[in-house]
């Protein structure tokens, strides 16, 4: 399946730069960084559940949030641009 997922953590605390950083890494190994706090990439069933496995324990529900778009064929989604393009995304349509 094809996914984007996006993210934000809170900075208020102490750990939040630590948090940023592992939930930052940890989607860099999975899908490719588009922007910011955006990844998008194709997953298995398996490896999306690797995914959720390995934010579980960084992602703190009283703080941050993490939304993940899944988009059963990617090659039907539409993206648009407005401003810089970013050649990272070129090979997703």
């Amino acid at each position: 399946m094809y996914i984007i997922l996006v993210y934000d953590i809170s900075l208020e605390e102490k750990s939040g730069a630590r948090v940023l950083n592992k939930v930052f890494k940890i989607c860099k190994k999975y899908l490719t960084h588009v922007q910011n706090s955006v990844f998008e990439g194709e997953l298995t069933p398996v490896l999306m559940e690797k995914l959720r496995l390995e934010l579980k324990e960084f992602i703190r529900k009283d703080q941050d949030s993490l939304i993940i778009f899944e988009v059963p064929q990617h090659k039907k989604m539409n993206k648009h641009f407005w401003g810089k393009i970013d050649e990272k995304t070129s090979n997703f349509f």
